[in-house]
């Protein structure tokens, strides 16, 4: 009964996890952009300057 519980409970969290809403994708999406952004800035800096 124990272990049923306990994997009942991660398939919950899981699904809850997977589920994200359009601000939650697109806040994502902006954030992942933006590192992209930045680590091509710090290459083209590292290739001028070294």
């Amino acid at each position: 009964m124990g272990k049923l519980t306990l994997n009942l409970i991660f398939v919950t969290v899981t699904i809850k996890r997977i589920k994200k809403t359009r601000e939650q994708r697109q806040h994502d999406e902006e954030v992942f952009r933006l590192y992209e952004e930045i680590s091509a800035k710090r290459a083209e800096f590292q290739i001028r300057n070294f």
